[in-house]
């Protein structure tokens, strides 16, 4: 498994019960998981909470704040970096529909993995970034030294990462921050004929596109893989696909990513469960799946 365990100001400080207690730059929240399928006893610091997701029984929930300001950020040192310009990523975070705080941590495990990459490529990186939600990867990208294409179908996402870019001294970084379906973004570079060095994508299990375009992981992400390897350029550096759906397994992941991108440009390929450590059980809580490939 590859684990979080980097960061200075996010910690999961225990699980239980459905549920995970977090500290976010000094607050704490309490959001469901459902990966937490143990009851283990929980202590008194589950009762000093700033702010609790409620899941409903008939889907969605709700948020209840305990003396919870409406925005506040933390940071995130990519560990890698050998210069000191821009290694600290800073993130805007507010409670937001379905228990999402704008960030998630345990993707700091990749940003390490990928940033080190374009830090020693000894040459221009263009990075693409599909999904790209808040913008943690691309600030990644950026701040070691890539040029980067953000696209989200989300308007008011593509705007919170332009926000984070801005309060990560990167507001002047060569990103390009798009809205569009992925998709179709994909096919219209190929027909464009542009390349990247690297492409990122996390994809939700479920979503729609900015005109309704219905986006369902098990059937789609085969297919984006496959027209991804048609927008690597000559010598591409990485590829990263996330997962947060438990039917893609790591095996899956390496198996997709393996049939598309080694008969055409060699390389190796990884795939692990990623994870961030509780710090009360000193063990790992799992977060989804990750596969890499790279030269």
């Amino acid at each position: 498994m590859w684990v979080a365990e980097n960061w200075k100001m996010y910690e999961v400080l225990d699980c239980s019960g459905g549920e995970k207690l977090e500290n976010w730059g000094g607050y704490t929240l309490v959001r469901p998981d459902p990966q937490v399928i143990w009851n283990t006893p929980r202590d008194k610091q589950w009762k000093k909470i700033n702010g609790h997701y409620h899941r409903s029984d008939k889907g969605g929930g709700e948020w209840e704040f305990f003396d919870l300001p409406e925005q506040w950020e933390i940071s995130y040192a990519i560990p890698f970096h050998s210069y000191s310009d821009n290694r600290r990523l800073t993130f805007h975070l507010k409670p937001f529909s379905f228990k999402h705080t704008g960030l998630f941590p345990e993707q700091a495990v990749n940003w390490d993995w990928f940033s080190e990459k374009i830090q020693n490529a000894g040459r221009p990186v263009k990075v693409l970034n599909l999904f790209a939600y808040t913008g943690g990867a691309t600030l990644a990208a950026a701040a070691a030294g890539a040029a980067v294409t953000h696209v989200d179908a989300s308007k008011g996402m593509v705007g919170w990462a332009k926000e984070n870019a801005q309060a990560s001294d990167l507001g002047d970084a060569p990103i390009r921050w798009l809205v569009d379906d992925c998709v179709k973004f994909v096919e219209r570079e190929i027909r464009r004929g542009n390349h990247y060095d690297g492409i990122i994508m996390d994809p939700p299990s479920y979503g729609r596109g900015p005109k309704g375009e219905i986006w369902k992981i098990e059937e789609k992400i085969y297919e984006l893989i496959m027209l991804c390897t048609q927008i690597l350029s000559d010598h591409p550096l990485f590829f990263l696909v996330n997962s947060y759906t438990t039917g893609l397994q790591p095996a899956v992941l390496h198996y997709m990513i393996s049939t598309a991108l080694i008969p055409k440009f060699g390389g190796k390929v990884e795939a692990q469960e990623i994870g961030l450590p509780v710090r009360k059980t000193r063990l790992v809580l799992p977060c989804g799946a990750s596969g890499r490939w790279t030269v």
